[in-house]
């Protein structure tokens, strides 16, 4: 009897253990791939859900509170929707960035009942561009004359217009702003349910509701369960301030098409001018040894126009320069049920043209469109196929947007390729031409005339028209091979980019079958009662 007990010890012991450790194991992955990492989505049960989701008062969760989140926030709170914004710091930012908006994007401003924002934070009026390239410059006026009066660009400080949508946002009962760190999307069977967050205390807690929209930003650290993200850094801004001085064309941004990239300026109170120097590559000189401050006045200083230099020495002197790495992401979302991105989270493209904020903000309007006939959002998975439709939809006005401005970069930047520097010489005296040539493409970097065709059009045309010059008087046949390269080079920017936002996306979305989604019947029926 005693044997066989031990034999039976011993078979237990060979059968269990082996369990043992293979659990063991499991749980090990589940902690360290859970609550934090940075691409997780935390797996819950069926019940655990249903009890979890009878106790929330919420319709949809927003992460992220900076001008996509904000606005969105408000947008949907004002139709109604029980709102919970978790944004992770919620005090005023000194950024260097989203500082201009369009006048495109102030039209979906106006849209979305948000103007007063530029209200009361010393904003400054923008109606164009002035271009300078080896000592000529010319003025690109925004074709304003069939709005109002009131449209126009804004510059401003960052920070302040993202407080002023929060404190907006915020006034809405419905809508609950919390300052918390979410650190994972909540999954049970394929489906977003919520998220993980710690609160400002080091809480950590959960929330859920049947739509969590992800909009937190450039760095996002959860786009990579609901995208495929492809970012490119193609350049870094190196950001200053220069104190009580006017820029030469009043209320104009100004572009130095300079050596080896572009310098910006343009004003973002009454009394001050940002400078933003372009710095190609991913690697910026060292601030500490004075490397960057040496950069800049031995090789950017004597490129800016005269009237700005003194000031622009006195900035770098003074020492507070920002960086910020420029990214582009296409947009490629995995649609997902429950979940929707938004934002830089989700799509980004160069911010030499300020196009950001107008995709972003035009991306709301489409949202709030799509969504206003539903009153049910708890059928995930129809409500995932219905807003498929988004990603169509919002394709002809971002693609243009976001090729332009990777396009233009491209051009502006001075290269020792003869066949670039014909191109950029080309693009600025075709602007100089006025008329439709410089009218065309000031409509699409404003955003007040966002079409593919349009875009590709002016483009080609600029090219063209390089080509035309070689071919006058004579076209010999160095200059004829040249014209042939500028072609060619124009194509090898245009192209890529166009192919990596979608060439049917882009020009024929009519084509998609997710263009023509209707609302689900259920909630089409409840609106009709």
């Amino acid at each position: 009897m005693i044997l066989d007990k031990y034999v039976l010890r011993y078979i237990f012991s060979f059968l269990v253990g082996p369990l043992v450790l293979i659990l063991s194991f499991l749980l090990w992955r589940r902690e360290k791939h859970g609550v934090g990492d940075v691409n997780d989505v935390n797996q819950v049960t069926g019940d655990e859900w249903s009890e979890k989701v009878a106790g929330s008062a919420d319709d949809i969760i927003i992460v992220g509170a900076g001008v996509a989140g904000s606005a969105l926030a408000y947008t949907l709170g004002k139709d109604g929707r029980r709102v919970h914004v978790i944004e992770r710091d919620l005090t005023e930012q000194d950024r260097i960035v989203g500082e201009l908006l369009q006048p495109g994007g102030y039209l979906k401003l106006i849209e979305l009942g948000l103007e007063d924002c530029v209200n009361g934070i010393d904003a400054q009026r923008v109606f164009g561009y002035a271009l300078y390239m080896d000592g000529k410059n010319t003025r690109l006026s925004y074709p304003l004359e069939k709005f109002h009066s009131d449209v126009a660009g804004r510059s401003f400080h960052n920070g302040r217009f993202i407080q002023r949508m929060r404190e907006k946002a915020a006034s809405l009962p419905n809508v609950r702003m919390e300052q918390g760190t979410v650190t994972s999307l909540v999954e049970n069977k394929g489906t977003i349910k919520g998220v993980h967050y710690k609160n400002k205390n080091g809480q950590e807690l959960s929330a859920y509701a049947p739509l969590t929209i992800v909009c937190d930003g450039c760095f996002s650290n959860l786009r990579r369960s609901l995208c495929d993200p492809k970012v490119d850094v193609p350049s870094c801004f190196v950001g200053l301030i220069l104190e009580n001085i006017d820029l030469p064309y009043i209320n104009h941004g100004h572009v130095i098409l300079a050596n080896p990239s572009p310098i910006l300026f343009y004003k973002i109170s009454s009394t001050e001018v940002r400078c933003l120097v372009d710095v190609p590559g991913q690697k910026v000189p060292s601030v500490a040894n004075g490397e960057l401050a040496h950069y800049l006045k031995t090789v950017v200083a004597p490129q800016i126009p005269p009237e700005l230099c003194e000031s622009f020495i006195s900035a770098i002197d003074k020492g507070n320069i920002k960086m910020m790495p420029n990214r582009s992401m296409p947009a490629n979302p995995h649609p997902t049920p429950g979940a929707l991105l938004l934002g830089d989270a989700f799509n980004m493209r160069h911010p030499l043209t300020g196009g950001g904020m107008t995709v972003a903000l035009s991306d709301i309007v489409l949202i709030r469109d799509l969504l206003r006939p539903l009153r049910n959002l708890h059928d995930a998975s129809t409500l995932c196929k219905y807003l498929e439709s988004f990603y169509t939809l919002r394709k002809p006005v971002a693609s243009t947007i976001n090729t332009l401005a990777g396009a233009l970069y491209k051009v502006f930047c001075a290269s020792p390729d003869k066949a670039r520097q014909e191109m950029r010489s080309a693009c600025f005296d075709y602007l100089s031409l006025g008329g439709i040539c410089s009218e065309g493409p000031i409509s699409l970097l404003s955003g007040l005339n966002p079409r593919p065709l349009s875009l590709f059009f002016h483009f080609f045309g600029v090219a063209i028209y390089g080509v035309g010059r070689l071919c006058i008087p004579f076209p010999s046949p160095k200059r004829m091979w040249l014209g042939a390269r500028v072609i060619s080079g124009a194509s090898g920017i245009i192209f890529p980019i166009i192919k990596s936002e979608g060439v049917r996306q882009m020009f024929f979305p009519a084509t998609i079958p997710a263009y023509y989604r209707s609302p689900p019947i259920t909630d089409q029926s409840k609106v009709l009662v």
